[in-house]
């Protein structure tokens, strides 16, 4: 299962069937993001693909002597835009790809508009979501739901996105969804409703243990987007590739100063001095930017920051919590996003404490300064994520192993206090490869279940993944082979991005400083 692979090759397909000659790509605004995230331009334009042009694009001159292979979403404006097109075609023959199922009437309307007979091919190519990686795809959107309900339009895009992805893999799955999330629940409906109307696209040839689609819900874990993890293990990776590199640069460095001494000797320095200035200034980027990381981790104080955003995420002690949290906030280099982040997550994990001091924290947000979206943002994150509509614990472990191992660890200590946090997917989908995921809070869809461990697994997570979330994907790929797992998202969140989800979701928040305890959820699920 490979997202990117996916979408390539439909691209190429798309090129190839075109047949020789020069050619124009046309798209829109998503199928350009889509394409743009599987080929770089140099590589389409060795493919003769010289022009790269818009649909809605106002100022394209005709060039009859270009092909036009559309690739475009099936959507009502597209479909009325390419009617437009073909009533006066600027090219001399079109090839039609749609990213998604489209109409019958929709064909007609195209076909009656093509008097000129332009139109060569009409066909589904599904590569109606952006492959972000091989193991990681997107559909850009932000703000879902309204409050705990699907807004109708994102609704219907994401089915749209969710049904091209496992076209494009070939896979019909069974379905599973969190049970404490309605949006989980209907999209597993709307999925399940598109399989069932368009089984002849669905019937692919059976597997001995068929793929499984597991929908889940961002409120489950609003901990992960607010951590600055990935941040210290791509910091670190850096590092490492760049002491690969200056060690590298060193070896080479003295034989391209030796005397030139002869004619050999002169031919191989030209020859060679290009890739020595090309690697010369591969070690001064990637040196430029350690050293800015390096200036800006020290400016904002993230070391400090994240050692305590890690004991918020992954430790129990509140005194020591409540003390680190207090420090921070008086101290001058603690950015006002950081100081609101510290208490967000103070807010989440000692939501429901005896001795919850989140009035007087954000009270201490106000005196220092900081802006009153961020301070109302504390509550809207406990509204949007808090304890009441969470369909599973995140702050403590859940059976015998998992106890026994959080002791051990406090035993001993952790390796890197940069890195403690394990986002509370990873725990899902351990339980799930083992077969012990319960079917009491991720039921299926319909009467069937697996019988056995699931081989091919689609996770996708409403409100948006996150790179940590990626990255576990990865890891758990890596390390059980037989097993293969895409991670897809309605989006793929940093901090801010999902502060703004929370925003456009509805959350709104309100001032804390007066209430005497952490605020609540208007609405059950």
């Amino acid at each position: 299962m490979n997202a990117v692979l996916a979408v390539k090759q439909y691209v190429s397909r798309m090129i190839e069937d075109s047949g020789p000659g020069m050619k124009v790509l046309l798209m829109d605004r998503e199928t350009t993001g889509a394409v743009s995230m599987v080929y770089t331009q140099s590589e389409i334009l060795q493919k003769e693909v010289y022009l790269f042009e818009r649909l809605d694009s106002a100022n394209r001159e005709p060039m009859k002597h270009l092909k036009a292979i559309c690739f475009l979403r099936p959507t009502k404006e597209n479909v009325e835009l390419l009617i437009q097109e073909l009533r006066r075609p600027k090219y001399s023959i079109y090839f039609i790809y749609f990213s998604n199922v489209i109409s019958k009437s929709d064909v007609k309307s195209l076909a009656e508009a093509d008097e000129q007979e332009v139109v060569a091919e009409v066909q589904e190519f599904y590569g109606d979501y952006i492959a972000v990686n091989p193991h990681v795809f997107s559909l850009n959107l932000l703000g879902c739901c309204q409050g705990r309900n699907w807004d109708p339009a994102q609704l219907s895009r994401t089915t749209q996105g969710l049904t091209a992805l496992l076209l494009s893999l070939k896979k019909c799955p069974m379905i599973r969804y969190q049970l404490s999330s309605e949006p989980a629940k209907r999209l597993a409906e709307c999925v399940k409703q598109v399989i069932t109307k368009e089984y002849e696209l669905f019937d692919f040839r059976r597997t001995e243990v068929p793929p499984l689609l597991l929908i889940l819900d961002r409120s489950d874990d609003a901990i992960t987007p607010l951590l600055n993890q990935n941040m210290y293990l791509n910091f670190a990776e850096i590092g490492s590739n760049i002491k690969n590199l200056m060690e590298d640069f060193q070896r080479r460095k003295p034989k391209e100063q030796q005397k030139l001494e002869s004619i050999a000797d002169m031919k191989a320095f030209v020859e060679n001095y290009p890739q020595f200035k090309k690697m010369s200034g591969t070690v001064s980027k990637h040196v430029t930017v350690v050293g800015e990381l390096s200036r800006l981790v020290a400016e904002r104080n993230l070391l400090e920051v994240s050692e305590v955003e890690q004991e918020l995420a992954c430790q129990n002690d509140h005194s020591s919590a409540l003390q680190n949290v207090r420090r921070l906030l008086q101290n001058p280099k603690v950015t006002e996003l950081d100081a609101a982040r510290l208490v967000m997550l103070y807010a989440l994990h000692y939501e429901r404490h005896s001795s919850n001091s989140l009035p007087g924290l954000v009270t201490e947000l106000r005196n220092r300064g900081v802006a009153d979206k961020y301070r109302k943002l504390v509550s809207a994150v406990v509204e949007y994520g808090g304890k009441r509509v969470r369909g599973s614990d995140l702050f403590s472990p859940k059976d015998a192993v998992a106890i026994t191992k959080q002791f051990l660890k406090g035993l001993k200590g952790v390796e890197n206090v940069y890195t403690q946090h394990q986002p509370l997917l990873q725990e899902t989908l351990d339980q799930l490869i083992k077969g012990k995921l319960k079917d009491s809070q991720y039921p299926y869809l319909g009467p069937n279940s697996l019988r056995d461990r699931p081989q091919d697994i689609i996770v996708f997570i409403i409100g948006g993944a996150t790179y940590e979330e990626a990255l576990t994907v990865y890891n758990l790929n890596r390390t059980n082979p037989g097993v293969r797992v895409v991670l897809g998202g309605t989006t793929i969140h940093n901090t801010k991005s999902f502060l703004e989800e929370v925003t456009a979701s509805g959350f709104r928040g309100r001032s804390t400083e007066s209430s005497q305890a952490a605020p609540r959820s208007s609405s059950r699920r």
